[in-house]
């Protein structure tokens, strides 16, 4: 008994050891998910001896190595050298296969992480961070030992798009709310920002050719407040800054409805009384070759409600199209990123011959600057080119005619993955226009089986979006996202036969000590036993 109780009084890490189980990987709370872990013998303690070995070339592998090293010395107070000489956490760059997969060895020596992408380096170093205590979490020192458990873990992702959307046209959000947001999605392996540049009640992106946009159109908001767009600068300093986070962003210029922003900003884009193709315009005696306003327009009013439906471009217009031309352009070259969201949804006073003419204008616009198009699921009763993508929100048969087509689907049913919706009748902010989804309604789906007609191969991925009719700043944009976020994240990277509520729920609770520790403000869903509370 002596001997016994001699070691177990050496100090708290051999208490820990000596008189606790040792901890097991296949216990830890990873989200998401990874699709193979297999516990090993022992633990590795990281110390101040240790250092960050990169092996294999690669562009950003340098910065990943440093990403990984910032994550771990504030809370350590380690050094961490990163360098190609040693060191006994290792990313290795190596082989072929998708780029986004990784594995992770784990032994009471060292931690070696592998990949064939720099991508997958990056996931498996948000799984690395996540076995940690969450005291990891801390800018300032903490005195503890920096413990996990050894094994394997083998992952890849079910969706290659796997994304989540800001409305920052309801509500403007600022680069750093942005930034912060993109943090937080890189941490669950989300890989699309989808941004809802505008909107009725304004414009968030500078348009050179067509300043008025954001002086006019940007000056406002829901409710009255002063509105705020981006610079073409700060809109490429977020594209930068997501990138190095493998995060890729989706700018959507919602179209030909939700436009009263432009509208407001520019007269000559509303709709006028229509000549007939072939009349002489009575001003400048030139044949017409399009048809155009017989009286002057006048601009619109500035908007702060909600309603939607009751905006629209006109769809007969030439200027409509050179417009929408400058805006893509412009738009296009600020975005390496293969996608432009081109909106179409809820565009109720459109004649729907005109609302088809104009998506498939738009698209040929889109497509001639080098993009694909992302529409909401109506712009699938228009004829979509080859690789075009509806996102599902709303209607089965408008996402069914799209695969009809021979079209993929970007899966975000507003009854599962709509952020903006009140967890319940209590919630201090959100709608509930859809439905009250609590986190288990958002987790406890499959997109691959949620409608009838729409297989796993039909499905580019899952996007979870967060409107901002409610969302006035970042602790509101928080609350409505943590925790659904990471859940709906796991959605769409941990293929169905691996996940279960059970079991997310139980690691979900050792999330929120982690987020007390950022500050993140998140919603403590009473269906889990949340830790730190």
């Amino acid at each position: 008994m002596k001997k016994i109780f001699t070691y177990c009084s050496m100090g708290a890490v051999l208490l820990f050891f000596a008189c606790k189980p040792a901890p097991k990987l296949t216990e830890s709370s990873l989200i998401p998910i990874p699709q193979e872990i297999k516990d090993g013998k022992g633990v590795f303690e990281l110390n101040s001896e240790s250092g960050i070995h990169l092996i294999g070339s690669g562009e950003h592998l340098t910065w990943v190595g440093e990403y990984l090293a910032d994550r771990l010395r504030p809370a350590t107070g380690f050094d961490l050298p990163v360098s190609y000489d040693g060191g006994n956490i290792r990313l290795e760059l190596a082989g072929d296969g998708n780029a986004e997969a990784y594995s992770i060895s784990i032994d009471e020596n060292q931690v070696s992480i592998s990949s064939s992408g720099e991508a997958g380096l990056f996931y498996g170093i948000q799984s690395l961070l996540q076995l940690f205590p969450a005291e990891i979490a801390h800018q300032n020192v903490q005195n503890q030992s920096w413990v996990i458990p050894a094994g394997a873990i083998s992952d890849q992702p079910a969706f290659g798009y796997r994304g989540a959307m800001l409305d920052v046209a309801r509500h403007f959000l600022s680069v750093e709310d942005v930034k912060h947001y993109i943090d937080q999605m890189a941490v669950y392996k989300l890989n699309y920002l989808h941004l809802h540049l505008t909107d009725d009640q304004g414009w968030r992106i500078e348009i050179k050719s067509w300043p008025k946009l954001t002086e006019i159109g940007g000056s406002t908001e829901v409710g009255g407040g002063e509105g705020g767009f981006y610079t073409q600068e700060e809109y490429k300093d977020l594209v930068a800054y997501a990138a190095d986070r493998f995060i890729t962003i989706v700018p959507e210029v919602d179209m030909p409805g939700h436009t009263n922003s432009a509208l407001a900003s520019y007269a000559e884009l509303n709709p006028g009384v229509n000549l007939p193709n072939g009349k002489l315009d009575s001003v400048n005696k030139q044949p017409l070759d399009y048809q155009m306003p017989l009286r002057n327009p006048q601009a619109s009013e500035l908007y702060t409600g909600i309603e939607v439906g009751w905006s629209t471009f006109a769809p007969k217009l030439e200027i409509t199209y050179a417009f929408v031309d400058s805006v893509v352009r412009e738009i296009a070259e600020l975005t390496p990123g293969p996608y432009f969201h081109i909106g179409g949804d809820e565009s109720h006073v459109t004649e729907k011959d005109d609302y088809v003419y104009f998506v498939e204008r738009v698209q040929d616009i889109v497509s001639k600057y080098g993009k694909t198009s992302i529409g909401w699921d109506e712009i699938a009763t228009a004829k979509l080119l080859p690789g075009n993508v509806a996102q599902f929100w709303a209607k089965e048969e408008n996402a069914k005619l799209a695969i009809g087509q021979g079209n993929q689907i970007l899966m975000s049913p507003a009854t599962r993955a709509y952020l903006d919706m009140q967890y319940d009748s209590t919630s201090r902010i959100g709608l509930h226009w859809a439905a009250y989804i609590e986190l288990e309604d958002a987790y406890s789906w499959e997109p691959s089986t949620f409608a009838e007609g729409i297989a796993a191969e039909n499905i580019l991925g899952v996007e979870a979006p967060l409107w901002t009719e409610t969302v006035t700043n970042r602790e509101d944009m928080e609350y409505l996202s943590f925790p659904r976020l990471p859940a709906l994240a796991e959605v769409a990277w941990t293929s169905a036969d691996k996940r279960s509520w059970e079991g997310f729920k139980n690691r979900i609770q050792k999330h929120g000590s982690r987020w007390n520790i950022l500050g993140i403000q998140y919603y403590p869903s009473p269906q889990v036993n949340w830790e730190g509370k």
